[in-house]
């Protein structure tokens, strides 16, 4: 997980505790990680960037299902979590809001970017960069939390683009971009994709014998995340 608000790697106090937080929780496993995964569809012999890789939990199920993975992130504990995870790929410690300066044009086939882009203080010119190394014909899955559900938990205009700072129930302290969907889909435009697929999704049926309240109600609400396929503007 990239953290560019402040330019600080807000995720490396914590990895650790991240790590066995995410690798079985219900919003990660059970929500995100199969609507992205969904997305990118069969990866087998593709070249596939991770960008804000975080400790590697996507990564490892990308090689699983055969594809080849490089990845990156801002924190350097989670960079040297998931290269002990994942076992084979190139993971490097770098800022999602920089060039990606060592991988060339049109050098990938995927790119997934997973709960990572509001924490990025110029979130086109981070697109711009990841659409740079798609080849022709790529895709970015790209997800983030659902703009609904940050205005229902922070108040305010819906439409106005803020930082705010919250502490998770872990204690974990955060600070990350607010933007209207509006905002989020111009942005895209902006840096030179069109939507191809856009997912609000519901957590998968397993999740149900996890936490049934949770299950019920992010089935009818909202309040988690939301997750796009991009296809570079020809």
């Amino acid at each position: 997980m990239d953290g560019t608000v402040g330019r600080e790697p807000q995720y490396d106090v914590f990895a650790d505790e991240f790590l066995e937080h995410a690798e079985d929780s219900f919003a990660n496993a059970y929500y995100d990680r199969p609507a992205c995964l969904a997305l990118l569809g069969d990866v087998a012999g593709k070249r596939v960037l991770d960008a804000a890789c975080g400790p590697g939990l996507y990564a490892a199920e990308l090689v699983r299902r055969g594809a080849q993975v490089a990845g990156f992130d801002q924190s350097p504990r989670m960079v040297e979590i998931c290269r002990a995870r994942v076992g084979q790929g190139d993971f490097r410690v770098h800022d999602l809001g920089d060039p990606i300066g060592w991988l060339p044009d049109g050098c990938v086939d995927l790119v997934l970017c997973a709960l990572a882009i509001e924490y990025v203080d110029d979130r086109v010119g981070a697109l711009r960069e990841l659409r740079r190394v798609l080849r022709p014909g790529g895709a970015l899955v790209l997800s983030r939390q659902h703009p609904t559900g940050d205005w229902l938990r922070h108040g305010g205009s819906y439409f106005e683009v803020r930082t705010v700072d919250e502490t998770w129930s872990k204690g974990w302290s955060v600070r990350y971009w607010l933007a209207p969907l509006e905002t989020t889909c111009e942005e895209i435009f902006a840096a030179g994709f069109v939507i191809e697929r856009l997912l609000e999704p519901r957590p998968v049926p397993e999740a149900a014998g996890i936490d049934p309240e949770e299950y019920e109600r992010l089935g009818r609400e909202p309040r988690g995340f939301m997750a796009f396929r991009l296809r570079p503007r020809t």
